[in-house]
């Protein structure tokens, strides 16, 4: 893990706002692919994110399982867990691709989503997603 996302994930643990803030660049850029809508630029925004993280989950957890530098973007898959404000679980698991210049992080890519709380199969998942069933493996469909 590269000394900034180490320095992140200890100031998130520690809920410290200030020690998060100073690792993001004043201009810094996120986008979520899956969910266009939640783009944004700013420092300022950012720590607003995060300061309404820390109040809404006050036993919020970040842990990285693994991590890659390649040039100036660093690639980390997340696990973040705790319990809402409101009693309600909060698990999340993902990617994040940060592009971190000059100890700062510049930009960000987050592939991150919710842990689904009920259980769905794969050919439940696939048919929900194309509309069709696959058959059962084994099944075969050829001679």
């Amino acid at each position: 893990m590269t000394e900034v996302i180490d320095r992140l994930v200890t100031a998130m643990n520690a809920h410290h706002l200030d020690a998060v803030t100073a690792l993001i660049h004043q201009n810094y850029r996120s986008v979520q692919p899956a969910h266009p809508g939640r783009a944004f630029v700013g420092r300022d925004q950012m720590r607003a994110n995060w300061e309404a993280m820390f109040a809404g989950i006050p036993d919020f957890h970040a842990a990285v399982t693994r991590s890659v530098q390649d040039g100036d973007t660093t690639w980390s898959e997340w696990h973040w867990s705790g319990t809402r404000s409101d009693g309600q679980p909060f698990e999340v698991r993902g990617v994040t691709l940060f592009e971190i210049i000059d100890g700062q992080i510049v930009a960000g890519r987050l592939y991150l989503e919710d842990v689904e709380r009920q259980v769905v199969g794969i050919e439940d998942a696939v048919e929900a997603l194309s509309g069709r069933r696959p058959p059962t493996a084994g099944s075969g469909t050829g001679s």
